[in-house]
């Protein structure tokens, strides 16, 4: 495929370019997707039923990866490097703009405080100290990586997250030939609670503003790394987001999960295993912090024109509002665990959706650069309006189970 005349000679971006590896890419995908949802899942199918759940996965799994792969398309298509809410203004417009960051902010804060309550529970258990002191060392290795840019966060994502699957793989074997899995634990449904898994579901994928990231640090040279780290990254993602779940409601049966499901899960396997699983919690928010708020803070960085990302004062700037937010909301007693990120799934759900799929086509019609990729036959009309008829449908239940004008999941 021919490549852009003006490859070469990048135009100038207040985001800088940093290079990084395939697995660097992959480990960012699954650092951002490991988080707080997979410690939520159990807990929000516990009435629906593993089976529901797993279904869920698949078709979110899926289209999230298709729209992941539309935004990859989109920056192939530009010549400047831009984060979502960049390319958004670019190709849709200052509507269009706002609508994404406030998606990128909202699923963000979300899953931050999540962090922030869930990290600081888990050390005050460990240690014996107050859950905010908990949350505040959590925070400090967490926005000190950030601070150092794309190329770090890569490298500490990829190392840790390979420890966070060795203890998902000791816990996860431990349980099946331990005391092993009741079948009518796994095999029940209830698909009157199916709905609102989805929002999760769609949560635990939702990685759309990493691409901006992965872009740029594939970008000269290492494209065809593109696609393939992010079909990589969400195939590891579903089959862990499958498994743990799996593992958890098998054991304990959903009558016992508890919304951070390494808690009941490390409880009945034992005190070493509550140590084991607690570990991985503790990594799987640490390697998701990391992905979220290194792509949050070249969010805000590109939406408020800043000079650059690496301008010390707009650089504090910017890390301030990643980190102060999710800990003073998570201290303000007005948001759950589950709650905080079934509602940013559902409404990060349906901007990510929609806004993706117009920047994708508005992109072809432009031409600013020939692409090294595109998504071929997966950009086909069908295929985007069942992406968008999806993730809306999604975000309008949680709309009206907020009212209580249909029944939750938990």
């Amino acid at each position: 495929m021919k490549k852009s005349k003006n490859h070469a000679n990048t135009p100038s971006s207040s985001l800088r370019m940093e290079k990084i590896s395939f697995w660097e890419g992959v480990a960012l995908i699954v650092g951002a997707n490991i988080g707080a949802g997979i410690l939520s899942l159990a807990y929000g199918a516990k009435n629906a039923g593993w089976p529901v759940l797993v279904l869920w996965v698949a078709v979110a799994g899926i289209f999230t990866t298709i729209s992941m792969l539309y935004v990859a398309e989109t920056t192939l298509r530009t010549e400047k490097p831009l984060q979502l809410s960049g390319l958004a203004e670019k190709y849709v417009g200052q509507l269009g703009s706002w609508l994404m960051f406030a998606s990128v902010f909202i699923n963000s804060l979300g899953a931050l405080i999540a962090y922030t309550n869930g990290s600081g529970e888990i050390l005050s258990s460990f240690l014996g100290i107050p859950p905010a002191l908990g949350s505040l060392m959590f925070f400090i290795p967490s926005v000190v990586v950030i601070w150092f840019g794309l190329k770090v966060t890569g490298v500490a994502e990829k190392f840790i997250s390979f420890g966070m699957v060795l203890l998902i793989l000791i816990l996860v074997l431990a349980t099946i030939f331990g005391p092993g899995l009741k079948n009518e634990n796994l095999l029940f449904m209830n698909w009157q609670f199916a709905i609102p898994v989805f929002s999760l579901a769609i949560f635990s994928f939702i990685a759309q503003y990493t691409v901006p990231e992965l872009a740029r640090g594939y970008r000269n040279n290492q494209v065809h790394n593109l696609p393939k780290a992010i079909i990589t990254g969400m195939l590891f993602t579903g089959i862990l987001l499958a498994v743990v779940p799996m593992a958890a409601l098998g054991l304990t049966g959903p009558e016992k999960v508890t919304e951070v499901v390494t808690v009941a899960w490390g409880n009945a396997l034992g005190q070493w295993a509550f140590f084991t699983a607690n570990s991985f919690a503790l990594l799987a928010m640490l390697t998701s912090f990391w992905a979220i708020g290194e792509s949050l803070l070249t969010n805000i960085v590109d939406r408020f024109k800043f000079p650059s990302e690496w301008d010390i004062k707009y650089r504090i700037l910017s890390l301030a509002i990643v980190a102060i937010p999710p800990f003073a909301l998570a201290y303000s007693g007005l948001v759950g665990f589950v709650d905080a990120l079934y509602f940013a799934g559902a409404f990060a759900g349906a901007i990510m959706s929609i806004v993706p799929v117009m920047m994708l086509n508005r992109s072809r019609k432009v031409a600013e650069r020939e692409p090294e990729w595109t998504v071929g036959k997966l950009g086909h009309p069908v295929i985007q309006a069942l992406l968008i008829i999806l993730f809306v449908g999604a975000g309008i239940y949680a709309i009206l189970d907020f009212f209580q004008l249909l029944p939750g999941s938990w």
